[in-house]
């Protein structure tokens, strides 16, 4: 028998509607904003980034000890594991697998993280990540049978 930490997974699955908003947020303010005047929005992407993330990735490694899947040995890996065992489809972990390379730049090279332009996962994420919320409650129950 396996053990789903429901509580943990559903906490993470139910913030990605709040990523999703600030993505919609994003989007709607930067075409809005003056160049000069985007610091507070490149700032405001690369944090919604990272929470997405750490989000899935805390998801991922959640159902990977639950349902007892190999051991990930990366970021990446957390997808490709999750993806091989059918939680979500093809598009879905393509998303996901760009997402999570953005780690390391987001979180140890931050200070030369190019702050130009509105990433174009931000325009994808919404998507990606409800896909996400709905694909990983299917599998848990699909498994658990």
């Amino acid at each position: 028998m396996y053990y789903v930490n429901h509580e943990q997974i559903n906490v993470r699955l139910q913030f990605l509607p709040v990523l999703s908003e600030a993505c919609g947020q994003l989007v709607a303010q930067w075409d809005q904003a003056e160049p000069s005047a985007r610091l507070l929005l490149h700032l405001a992407q690369e944090r919604t980034l990272h929470l997405a993330i750490e989000s899935v990735t805390d998801v991922g490694s959640l159902l990977i000890d639950a349902f007892m899947m190999r051991d990930a040995s990366s970021y990446e890996d957390i997808i490709d594991i999750l993806a091989g065992e059918g939680v979500f489809d093809g598009q879905v972990s393509s998303i996901l697998k760009q997402l999570v390379a953005l780690r390391k730049p987001l979180v140890q090279d931050y200070a030369a993280y190019p702050r130009e332009a509105l990433h174009p996962l931000i325009l994808a994420l919404p998507e990606a990540l409800s896909a996400f919320a709905e694909a990983v409650p299917a599998f848990i129950s699909r498994e658990m049978v």
